[in-house]
């Protein structure tokens, strides 16, 4: 047994409210995963990030190959012990960042041959080495390797592509051969065509995953295309397995994919746009660069608990922004992330009580980045 258990509490129209036990600690779905790339949530120490409700964080298998390296890790302990963070990891197999980082791919039906971006360093990514590479990083939820291809494409290239995703997938799950206490997610492309989500849905289905990721969106498509294609894609996948909606997002993106069936979300706009002085806010977000903040003593958000909003005024975040200061970047990443538990807390606390429509409405209206 893999040690995960998707337990589904209630649900309101297609939305549903879980947990994912899971050995190192229960996930509360939704749940809104922090991006801790090259095993850090940047500006972030890991007890900061727990203050934030957050339940799980998201490594990196793409990142953590080149650097350190999967098996010097493994010599210190694993990840979990190499970034001080004892609740669940998920890593990302790192086939989004073969896509859109690596250089002078090669895709083939063995894997992928690039260069890394770091130092053109010759490597090859199989969905085998993918999987060991994760298994040697000790993380509890590892994904599978599949193929990302570039948006827009042709229906005919998305197909080939799928079918590759779906062979790899299959030796993945080989290779992940049912790791005591982890699972293994795997992950429905198709584009923007339902019956090849309808497709990879019921061919992985078929092999028996502890979850399933909707990967391939938030990549150019739109939002309207992206809530068809959850509409479309979702109710073929189990109810009794998480379902993990990848890079995804904006609040309101956030709350539309909850509204469609969607458990788990990760994204990096949270810590990047707290490194880039832009807080997301009950009343929208904030480009705390902006003049009309340096005078400003009101909080930034004055329902918000966390020690940027408790401590300090819109006219000090002001100015550490200005002045380039680092505390500028560790106090905003810390409310945002402290937003998105907040508001994946409200999500949950919607589908208990059936008010979700009314919650996903108002922050479909709001202001995002």
């Amino acid at each position: 047994m893999s040690g995960l258990h998707f337990e589904l509490r209630k649900t309101f129209g297609a939305a549903r409210l879980g947990v994912l036990h899971t050995p190192r600690g229960d996930i509360a779905t939704s749940a809104f995963m922090p991006v801790g790339t090259a095993a850090s949530v940047k500006a972030m120490l890991p007890e900061s990030v727990r203050s934030t409700g957050a339940d799980i964080v998201l490594a990196n298998t793409y990142h953590l190959m080149l650097r350190p390296g999967e098996e010097r890790i493994a010599r210190l302990g694993g990840l979990h012990r190499f970034m001080g963070w004892k609740g669940p990891i998920l890593t990302d197999s790192g086939g989004y960042q073969v896509m859109s980082l690596a250089q002078l791919r090669k895709i083939s039906e063995e894997g992928v041959a690039f260069r890394s971006h770091i130092d053109g360093a010759e490597e090859f990514l199989s969905p085998e080495r993918a999987m060991n590479i994760q298994r040697q990083l000790g993380s509890d939820i590892q994904m599978v390797l599949d193929e990302c291809p570039a948006w827009p494409a042709s229906e005919t290239d998305i197909e080939a592509s799928l079918g590759l995703s779906l062979r790899w997938a299959r030796r993945s799950k080989s290779a992940f051969d049912e790791q005591d206490g982890r699972g293994c997610f795997g992950i429905v492309q198709g584009g923007v065509f339902p019956h090849l989500r309808r497709r990879a849905a019921e061919e992985l289905i078929a092999m028996d995953f502890d979850g399933y990721a909707i990967g391939g969106l938030a990549v150019g498509e739109g939002q309207s295309a992206m809530f068809d294609v959850l509409e479309a894609t979702v109710p073929h996948l189990p109810t009794n397995r998480p379902r993990y909606l990848m890079g995804v997002g904006k609040p309101a993106d956030i709350a539309g994919a909850v509204l469609r069936g969607v458990d788990m979300f990760d994204c990096v706009l949270p810590t990047r746009s707290g490194r880039n002085g832009q807080a997301f806010t009950r009343e929208g977000a904030l480009n705390l660069r902006n003049a009309r903040f340096a005078d400003d003593e009101e909080p930034l958000d004055k329902e918000c608990r966390c020690p940027a909003c408790t401590n300090f005024s819109r006219a000090y975040l002001h100015h550490v922004v200005k002045a380039g200061e680092i505390i500028a970047s560790m106090l905003i990443t810390w409310h945002n992330l402290t937003h998105y538990q907040e508001l994946m807390s409200g999500l949950r606390a919607a589908i208990a009580a059936g008010t979700l429509p009314g919650l996903v409405a108002s922050l479909q209206t709001s202001d995002g980045p």
